[in-house]
């Protein structure tokens, strides 16, 4: 299951369909601290990430991932933003990918998909 976190409406179904399409399970939730909630109680069935960074007040993107990967070493990561793609090289995880807003929904399908591969848990797409 992918874990996607992302606050607006529309991009939530746009790219939650292009990920199932893929062959992807995918959850949304649209807040960092709902993110994290699903990480800690779901560990075990979250196989990739893919978050917004400006999530509104509270947990941002950069705080969803770094817990990602304390609970799960080696998470896989794609952040999508509009503003905060300055910011990845000192805030966002190793290895991770970022993909800027106005994107593609294939591009963060091609990017979440390479990621799964190198960690070994490709399970769609």
């Amino acid at each position: 299951m992918l874990l996607y976190v992302e606050d607006e409406a529309i991009l939530q179904e746009v790219l939650s369909v292009a990920l199932t399409e893929a062959g992807y399970e995918v959850l949304v939730v649209a807040t960092g601290a709902e993110g994290i909630e699903v990480l800690r109680s779901r560990s075990g069935e979250v196989r990739g990430l893919i978050t917004d960074i400006n999530l509104g007040s509270g947990v941002d993107g950069w705080g969803v991932a770094r817990q990602a990967r304390e609970l799960i070493s080696g998470m896989p990561v794609v952040y999508v933003s509009g503003a905060s793609h300055q910011d990845w090289t000192s805030k966002g995880v190793p290895g991770s990918v970022m993909i800027n807003k106005p994107f593609a929904p294939a591009q963060v399908v091609v990017a979440i998909s390479e990621l799964l591969n190198k960690a070994g848990q490709h399970d769609g797409g």
